[in-house]
């Protein structure tokens, strides 16, 4: 299987895809980030994890441009917000999130489903996809593993079909950043590790987009991803390598629970200590 996206081009010159400094966000006088410091450099692939209402899809969505900063100075794709037409940014900027199936018409097919992902638009209306745009889109979901999905209506394709139909939709058009948020939410054992499969070869391509992958579980942070950000109350608890930032200490500290951190053929997994045991 073959799963690969042209980086699209960004600002000469800028080695930085994300560059965050001091940033916080607050919604009806509460403060949902908090000084956030964070820079991803190009070939770098970042996990970011926490518990619920940590803030990561909040910065997440911060990030692809759908909300900006209360206080401090952002930068993604060479784009300064206050500066940079956030529209403009997010033609460039990979999404996929559950809400964005809840969002999609269930009477379309896959097909229109993931060249939407070209004009940014949910359904195709006055949107004339070429012949060129169909026969990639059908080759995406070919290297998905669902090739046959393309006349089917998304509303009938399970959980796992439907993920990947919207990670062909997220990287139809070509994008430089590419953001998971939570991906694999919803999926069997056998769906996940499908998936899973997927963004390892995905990450691994040295033309393809950054990648930020948000998740609750270590063992969904395939090879390829280099980094990782631990948050806890909207603020960074630890951020860099993985090596250095995914151990028992940290991740305890940022999950609330005592966790054990075990690397079983090249994955980690955390195991919840009871008991002191």
């Amino acid at each position: 299987m073959t799963v690969s996206a042209r980086r699209g081009e960004g600002a000469p010159g800028v080695d930085e895809v994300i560059r965050l400094r001091g940033v916080s966000l607050v919604r009806d006088g509460v403060p949902l980030l908090s000084a956030i410091d964070w820079s991803v450099a190009r070939g770098e692939h970042w996990a970011v994890l926490g518990p619920n209402g940590s803030g990561k899809t909040t910065l997440l969505r911060l990030v692809a441009g759908y909300v900006q900063p209360t206080q401090g100075a952002a930068e993604v794709l060479g784009g300064v917000f206050g500066r940079t037409d956030l529209r403009v940014l997010r033609r460039r900027i990979g999404w996929v999130s559950p809400a964005m199936a809840d969002r999609l018409h269930p009477g379309d097919p896959a097909l229109d489903v993931v060249l939407g992902g070209i004009f940014a638009t949910v359904g195709l209306f006055h949107e004339s996809p070429t012949h060129d745009d169909r026969a990639k889109a059908g080759d995406l979901l070919e290297a998905l593993g669902c090739g046959s999905l393309g006349p089917r209506r998304f509303g009938v394709l399970s959980q796992g079909e439907r993920q990947r139909v919207l990670l062909a939709r997220a990287l139809i058009s070509d994008p430089s950043l590419l953001v998971l948020d939570e991906p694999t939410a919803g999926l069997d054992v056998a769906a996940r590790e499908d998936l899973l499969e997927s963004l390892t070869v995905l990450a691994s391509a040295s033309d393809g987009p950054t990648i930020l992958l948000v998740t609750h579980h270590l063992e969904e942070i395939v090879p390829g991803f280099s980094h990782a950000l631990l948050l806890s109350g909207g603020r960074v608890l630890a951020a860099g390598p993985r090596q250095r930032v995914l151990t028992a200490p940290l991740v305890s500290s940022a999950l609330g629970v005592d966790v054990e951190v075990v690397e079983r053929d090249g994955r980690l997994w955390s195991i919840v200590r009871r008991n002191g045991g």
